[in-house]
């Protein structure tokens, strides 16, 4: 237990007279460090979790959790496949679907695109894509010829609701002089955003009966999709589908991103580590200013033991002016972090603002704003840890003053 005593003495440390004003500074360095290592890797962290969050989210809200990818001839038989693969367990919606790449063309520009044919009642029944369409009706899908474009593809094209988009596709038509290019003019019937860039500027959503037509793919699709209700661990029902699906290739959402979320991973982990470092100088430089600080009341160590204090309580009062700066820099970090990621977007705005420079630019970043997703069992660990070196960090110069004798000392005072 920590007496009075020894706590008016140890606060007393921390205000340092005139003389002592390079001890003081150290520790106030000592405190900024360790609230700039919380903040920063608390910040870092969540912007991490963030970041993968909603890569996956949207990657699984729009794409399937398990594909049956035909060959290059397509799949013929599939709407017997359909019903097979409805019925394994977990699996919430089948999606047949046609897929191309074609050549988007206005009369602004041209756009190599992903066209994916696909039912209006499969579209429908996708909340993701449902929540995404943000000009137009769903209605008019399937209704008429058209399509429905990403918004950063018609603001790259010029293009609006209503206009005209020119397809032109690589699998021409056979003449006499060659192959001629195919090219059909469909109308924008709507506009979506996912809020990811890769989709939102280069795909293009068609009827499947439509897209059927457009890639001459009559009564057949490039792929069945299988949306399921629990994607987070699909090696189960992608083994499932494919042995219902025979001599076929079956993919789920971690092999085709396995890239992605592998260097999400490993980043977050990095970062992680050098970020620690951050905090374990800043428990170095308690160690130095504490140390600085016990020789220079090595008389008033003697005094006090004179006085009767034992040991115990010297040790006590120094490891109480160390741990006093851990506790308030990870206080003061934990605070700033879990503020800025609260604010972040708020802040990225501001700073561009005032820098007129755009600090998050969607074609590299993927997402149009900055996520932030803060994980408290993390920021728990983090706080912890950070206590935990700076207690570490103070046991030493603690117990170098505890070792003081008061007749040494107080014969070179």
């Amino acid at each position: 237990m920590i007496s009075a005593f020894e706590r008016t003495v140890a606060f007393r440390y921390l205000r340092a007279r005139r003389q002592e004003g390079f001890i003081s500074i150290t520790a106030g360095f000592s405190l900024l460090g360790i609230c700039l290592g919380v903040g920063a890797l608390i910040i870092v962290m969540s912007v991490m979790n963030g970041f993968r969050a909603e890569l996956i989210g949207r990657i699984l809200g729009f794409n399937g959790h398990v594909s049956v990818v035909g060959t290059g001839e397509g799949l013929t038989e599939y709407q017997d496949l359909i019903p097979l693969l409805q019925r394994i367990p977990d699996v919430e919606l089948v999606v047949p679907l046609v897929e191309g790449q074609v050549l988007a063309s206005s009369p602004s520009g041209q756009a190599g695109v992903l066209v994916r044919g696909i039912a209006p009642g499969d579209y429908a029944a996708q909340p993701a894509l449902v929540d995404a369409l943000k000009i137009g009706n769903l209605a008019d899908f399937g209704a008429q010829p058209g399509v429905i474009v990403g918004s950063r593809l018609a603001f790259k094209l010029g293009l609006n609701y209503g206009d005209e988009i020119t397809l032109i596709s690589p699998k021409g038509i056979p003449t006499a002089f060659g192959t001629v290019p195919r090219s059909v003019a469909y109308r924008i019937v709507g506009i979506f955003q996912v809020g990811m860039y890769e989709y939102d500027a280069s795909v293009i959503f068609m009827p499947l009966d439509q897209a059927q037509a457009y890639f001459r793919m009559t009564d057949k699709v490039t792929q069945v999709e299988l949306m399921l209700a629990h994607p987070e661990q699909p090696t189960e029902i992608r083994e499932l589908a494919q042995q219902i699906a025979g001599p076929v290739r079956v993919v789920d959402w971690q092999q085709t991103n396995s890239h992605l979320y592998g260097a999400l991973q490993v980043e977050r982990n990095v970062m992680f580590l050098i970020l620690t470092l951050i905090i374990l100088v800043a428990a170095f430089n308690i160690i130095s200013s504490l140390i600085m600080l016990v020789k220079d009341k090595n008389g008033d160590i003697a005094i006090m033991r004179t006085m009767g204090a034992t040991r115990g309580g010297v040790m006590k009062i120094f490891l109480l002016t160390g741990a006093s700066i851990g506790v308030a820099g990870t206080m003061l970090g934990l605070l700033i972090g879990v503020l800025f990621c609260v604010y972040i977007e708020e802040i990225r705005q501001l700073i561009q603002l005032l820098t007129a420079t755009e600090l998050f630019p969607a074609e590299i970043y993927f997402l149009s704003q900055i996520p932030a997703k803060v994980d408290w069992s993390e920021v728990a660990t983090i706080v912890v840890m950070a206590l935990g070196l700076t207690f570490l960090a103070t046991l030493y110069p603690a117990w170098r003053a505890s070792r003081v004798e008061p007749a040494e000392a107080l014969r070179y005072e």
